[in-house]
């Protein structure tokens, strides 16, 4: 008989629901969306004049959502309390020569995005999705989500070394993804089926950004199934969490002091340097905009980012059992123990002592746990879109998270019950 959790396990089926529904960034801000349209969100346009209007409104651009509530009679100098998250994941994306092949072969052209793990690509169940360029100027979602494509590994009979020297992958000879058998190669061949599986007329996409995913569902694990596996953890897991604590707080019809905000962004995992990653203009503009729309000046928008408090939330890592000794001695993170604080002192996290203050406060509120993640002295550390988000606007930024095995796996772990109360700890940050 499983142990019971003390936790409601509904807000982690609705993780393994979205995860399902968001095989790219494109989809995963469409599903955020989705969410936000039902707690009462409303998308307004950037080439549109923003009204001064209260309530939930959310911007998308491409693969990066920025949504926002706005309390009744909210001062132009009201200060914003943010979550911020990012969208995107490291695997396999589609070149713009896409169809290759060779003895027999027929195969798709990929190139590595971001840093993943690439082996856990290998003999793995592959669908591609994505977003389609269409030549009257619009955009088109698909998902071909079933057993396309496959990376088949070399059989070690032909890699004898493999046992004694490890695996050894070359970028772009080995990990080019199969797809059918034929002699020729026909250029334009993934696109029309592509265009047959979203319902288009053939030559009617001109552009496409498509990526891989592992087609495996999420899935309870373990004894007592207190683990959740699934793909895309980092970050999506986040962005859920986000998602669903900004709809709480806005149909709570509390008296907030703060305008509560997500900004989901794209491309963490490759720097963040585009219009829709955290090191663009695109939150700040957001948050000026709102600023001025409800009359504001730029003292006013100064006064408003100097009170503002963001949340960097990113999955970190779990103390991994078999490999204890690369994590600090004295900070080893555990599954199902809560979200945890993420400390730098040379900054690859913006957290300081006041942004652990703050954190602090909102777990306690909560009446949640949260753990300290620090990384070993020997080991470089990673780093977020938090400092970025701190020196790009000003604002005081604290770097937090989930803790997870498996990080940039093509399927990662997490526990069951880390998703929801990190959720409980963002309401309770944005709703103080």
């Amino acid at each position: 008989m499983s142990a019971p959790s003390r936790f409601d396990r509904g807000h982690t089926d609705d993780l393994m629901t979205f995860l399902s529904a968001s095989p790219t960034p494109y989809h995963a801000v469409a599903s955020a969306a989705a969410r936000l349209e039902k707690a009462g969100f409303r998308q307004v346009a950037e080439t549109d004049a923003w009204e001064a209007t209260s309530g939930g409104k959310y911007v998308l651009r491409g693969g990066a959502i920025v949504a926002w509530y706005v309390p009744e009679g909210a001062a132009a100098h009201t200060p914003f309390r943010i979550v911020g998250a990012h969208t995107d994941s490291p695997n396999l994306r589609v070149k713009p020569r896409p169809d290759t092949g060779a003895h027999g072969w027929r195969q798709v052209a990929v190139e590595i995005y971001g840093g993943p793990l690439m082996n856990s690509w290998l003999d793995r169940d592959l669908g591609l999705a994505g977003r389609l360029s269409l030549r009257d100027g619009s955009t088109r979602l698909v998902d071909v989500d079933r057993p396309l494509l496959r990376v088949p590994q070399l059989a070690i009979h032909m890699d004898r070394n493999v046992s004694t020297e490890g695996l050894k992958l070359d970028k772009q000879r080995h990990l080019q993804p199969v797809w059918g058998l034929g002699d020729s190669v026909r250029d334009g061949d993934l696109i029309a089926f592509l265009e047959d599986e979203a319902g288009l007329a053939r030559g009617e996409v001109t552009g496409w950004d498509l990526m891989t995913h592992s087609v495996e569902p999420p899935a309870y694990l373990g004894r007592d199934r207190e683990l959740v596996a699934g793909p895309r953890m980092d970050n999506l897991l986040s962005v859920h969490a986000g998602t669903a604590a900004l709809a709480s707080v806005a149909a709570s019809g509390a008296d907030l002091p703060y305008i509560p905000v997500l900004a989901a962004f794209d491309h963490e995992e490759t720097g963040s340097q585009s219009d829709t990653g955290a090191d663009g203009p695109l939150l700040g503009g957001v948050l000026e905009r709102s600023v001025f729309a409800r009359g504001g000046s730029y003292e006013d928008r100064a006064r408003a980012f100097a009170g503002t408090v963001c949340l960097s939330s990113d999955t970190g890592h779990a103390v991994h059992p078999n490999y204890a000794e690369r994590h600090d001695p004295t900070h080893h993170p555990r599954i199902n123990g809560g979200p945890i604080l993420k400390v730098n002192v040379n900054n690859r996290y913006a957290t300081d002592g006041s942004g652990r203050a703050v954190f602090a406060a909102a777990c306690e509120k909560a009446d949640i746990p949260f753990q300290t993640f620090v990384s070993n002295n020997s080991m470089p550390c990673g780093t977020t879109i938090g400092p970025i988000t701190a020196a790009r606007h000003g604002i005081s930024t604290v770097d937090i998270g989930v803790a997870i095995l498996s990080m940039h796996s093509a399927r990662e772990l997490c526990g069951a019950d880390d998703p929801h109360l990190l959720a409980n700890a963002l309401v309770a940050f944005l709703q103080p």
